[in-house]
């Protein structure tokens, strides 16, 4: 996924390319987990400014969960970290109240995820499985039984071995 002409010139420009594509188009905020933000313990580290380097891209305001809020971080391009101890409703609220006309993008981890899917924050979800097993982390389909009742499922393989679930939720009619 990561190795896509999106991310990288001159990566692939298959199907992956085509699902991360959609990574930047029509969001207008982020939410994620601490844990996507930095490792554990970063919160002791006054410098430390994300996995990406000075210019993330996310280029939207991003909202970190976080039990141990510090003061929002400005970065290049147009990413500005701010750091949330909220429930997923509280966050959804201040991110969409960000994000404007736009959507708001939830990107993970597992727990802030399901979180917000068994809340019923989610409209649409897409997930990238990779073929890998890591021997521990996070599940995320804990507490999530029956979720196909709710939404459609989608999957699409590529060549890569990457597998995209995409989840819509139905509305009522």
């Amino acid at each position: 996924m990561m190795a896509t002409d999106h991310w990288r010139t001159g990566g692939g420009v298959g199907v992956d390319n085509a699902f991360a594509a959609r990574h930047d188009a029509g969001f207008g905020a982020e939410i994620m987990g601490a844990n996507k933000f930095g490792p554990p313990g970063w919160q002791d580290d006054p410098d430390w400014r994300g996995w990406w380097g000075e210019e993330p891209p996310f280029h939207t305001p991003t909202y970190v969960l976080t039990h141990r809020p510090r003061p929002p971080l400005e970065m290049a391009g147009g990413t500005t970290f701010h750091f949330l101890d909220a429930s997923p409703t509280e966050a959804l609220a201040v991110a969409r109240e960000a994000a404007g006309d736009l959507d708001v993008r939830l990107g993970g981890g597992a727990t802030v995820v399901r979180d917000f899917v068994a809340a019923g924050l989610v409209d649409h979800l897409h997930l990238v499985v990779v073929p890998i097993v890591l021997g521990r982390g996070t599940r995320l389909w804990d507490g999530l039984e029956a979720l196909e009742d709710s939404f459609d499922v989608e999957s699409v393989s590529s060549p890569s071995g990457v597998t995209h679930l995409t989840l819509t939720r139905r509305h009522a009619s």
